[in-house]
């Protein structure tokens, strides 16, 4: 006879590899490479130096 198998361990392993999965295929979809992260880093920090290069004081 073999050994009995854990149903409820193997339904949570096999939950685990799923969203393991959907995640994965969520990074390549949505996420971004770190050279497009720097440049969109940059963008924002030149525009808050222009912004408040351009105001006016009060």
């Amino acid at each position: 006879m073999s050994a009995p198998i854990n149903l409820n361990k193997v339904k949570k392993e096999r939950n685990r590899a799923s969203r393991k999965a959907r995640a994965d295929e969520n990074a390549v979809g949505f996420g971004q490479s770190k050279a497009q992260k720097e440049v969109l880093k940059a963008r924002a920090e030149q525009i808050a130096r222009n912004l408040e290069g351009n105001k006016r004081e009060t």
